[in-house]
C-alpha cells in the first residue's frame, strides 16, 4: 500500500502540471509529443523491463534503479526549462525521462499481485492507496501553487527519489526464473509475450483496453485548459476529484466481482466513460465538474478489472510481461494514437482561438459507444473462467 501511494503521489506532481507548465514555459507546440512520449516509451520499455523482472532480476529491483533515473531526469527537465533551454532539448528530455518512467506502473503492480492469494477480493481496497497518493501529490502541487512552475517538477523528483529508497523496504526473492536455457533476443525484449494474444479473450480484453485509451487520451491534456476556460484555477487540485469516484471504486471492486462477471465490470466502467464526455459536451461548470468525477469509475473498472483479470488469467511465470503488454496496448499503442487523434481533433474543432467544447467532447463520447459496442460483443469468457491457472 505504501509503494503504491508513493508511486501515485510521483507520477501526479509531473503528470498533471505538465501540460500547463508547458504552456507557461512557451513551448506548448510541443505538447502533443510530451503527451505522446509517455506513449512512445510504454511501446519500447515496458516489455523489456518487464521480462527483465520475470528471468532474470527481482521486480523491486528493477524497480529502484529506473526511479531514481526518473528522479535525476525530472529535475533536469525542470532545470532545463528554468535555463530556457530550446523545445526540442526539453522534448527530448521528456522522451528519455519516459522510457525510464514507463514501466513503472505495470512492476509496481506486479509487485503487489506477487504478495496476493486473492487478487480479485484484496487488490482493489490496496491499489485505493494509489489513488489517494495521486490525490495527494495533485493537492501538494496546488497546494505549493505550482500549477503551471517547472518548480512542481522538483517536487516530483523528490517523490521519485523517495519511491525508489523505498524499494529496498520490499520483499526480495520474487524471481521467476523460467528456464536455465540462454535466452533469444525475443525473450529478452519480453516479445514473446506477444503469444497471450492467441486466446480470444485475452485479445479482446488487450484491444479493448488499447481502443479505449484513444479517447480517454484527451483527458489530462484537455480537461485542464477546459476547466481554466470555464474560470476554475487551480487545476491541478479540480482534477483530483477523479481520484475521489476512484477510491471509491477501488474499495468496492472486490464485491463487484463476487457479484458480477468481469464482463460487466468493464463494460459498466465503458459506459461512465461515455457518460463523463457526454456530460462535458454540455460545455457548464456544473455538468464538467460532475463528469470529471466519473473519471475515477470509468478507469477503475476498466484498467484496473483488466489487471485483476491478468492476474487471475496469466501463468505466474508470464504475470509481468502480461502487465507489461497491457501497458504497451495502453499507455503505448492506444495512448499514442489518442493523443496525435486527439490533438488533431481539438484543431479541428478549433476556429478563431475558440474551442468548440461540445463538439469536440461529443466526438469523443461516440468514440467510446464504439469501444462498448467492441467488448460486449466479442468478450466471450464466463465467471468460472476467472479462476487462477497455475503454471
Amino acid at each position: 500500500m505504501a509503494l503504491l501511494f508513493l508511486h501515485g503521489m510521483a507520477l501526479a506532481s509531473w503528470f498533471v502540471p505538465l501540460g500547463r507548465v508547458l504552456d507557461a514555459a512557451g513551448v506548448a507546440s510541443i505538447k502533443p509529443m510530451a503527451f505522446a512520449a509517455s506513449a512512445i516509451a510504454a511501446i519500447l520499455s515496458p516489455l523489456f523491463f518487464g521480462a527483465m523482472a520475470d528471468r532474470s532480476v527481482a521486480p523491486p529491483k528493477v524497480l529502484r534503479w529506473i526511479s531514481f533515473a526518473t528522479a535525476a531526469l525530472v529535475g533536469l527537465i525542470a532545470w532545463a526549462i528554468q535555463g530556457k533551454a530550446d523545445s526540442w532539448t526539453i522534448l527530448l528530455l521528456i522522451q528519455v525521462q519516459a522510457l525510464f518512467c514507463s514501466p513503472t506502473s505495470s512492476l509496481a503492480g506486479s509487485i503487489v499481485f506477487s504478495q496476493l492469494m486473492r487478487s480479485k477480493r484484496q487488490f482493489g481496497s490496496i491499489r485505493a492507496l494509489g489513488t489517494v497518493g495521486w490525490m495527494v501529490g495533485c493537492w501538494l502541487i496546488s497546494m505549493l501553487a505550482m500549477d503551471a512552475s517547472p518548480r512542481a517538477f522538483y517536487v516530483s523528483s523528490v517523490l521519485w527519489m523517495m519511491l525508489g529508497a523505498f524499494t529496498w523496504r520490499l520483499p526480495s526473492g520474487m524471481l521467476n526464473r523460467l528456464s536455465a536455457q540462454p535466452l533469444t533476443l525475443r525473450e529478452r525484449f519480453g516479445w514473446d509475450a506477444l503469444r497471450l494474444l492467441r486466446d480470444n479473450d485475452h485479445r479482446v480484453v488487450f484491444v479493448t483496453a488499447a481502443l479505449l485509451a484513444i479517447p480517454f487520451a484527451a483527458f489530462y491534456p484537455f480537461t485542464p485548459p477546459h476547466l481554466a476556460e470555464l474560470g476554475l484555477e487551480r487545476t491541478s487540485a479540480w482534477m483530483s476529484l477523479g481520484q475521489v469516484t476512484e477510491v471509491i471504486a477501488l474499495v468496492s471492486m472486490g464485491a463487484m466481482f463476487r457479484r458480477w462477471r468481469f464482463k460487466w465490470v468493464v463494460a459498466t466502467g465503458i459506459g461512465f466513460g461515455v457518460l463523463r464526455y457526454a456530460l462535458y459536451a454540455t460545455n457548464s461548470t456544473f455538468f464538467v465538474l460532475l463528469g470529471l468525477s466519473l473519471h475515477g469509475i470509468a478507469f477503475t473498472f476498466t484498467y484496473i478489472g483488466s489487471q485483476i483479470y491478468l492476474a487471475e488469467r496469466i501463468e505466474t511465470g508470464w504475470r509481468t510481461r502480461a502487465q507489461a503488454l497491457l501497458s504497451l496496448m495502453t499507455g503505448g499503442l492506444g495512448s499514442l494514437t489518442g493523443y496525435l487523434w486527439c490533438g488533431a481533433w481539438m484543431a479541428m474543432c478549433t476556429s478563431d482561438g475558440s474551442v468548440h467544447w461540445s463538439l469536440y467532447w461529443g466526438g469523443l463520447s461516440a468514440l467510446v459507444v464504439g469501444v462498448l459496442i467492441y467488448f460486449t460483443t466479442r468478450y466471450h469468457g464466463s465467471h468460472s473462467n476467472l479462476e487462477v491457472r497455475q503454471s
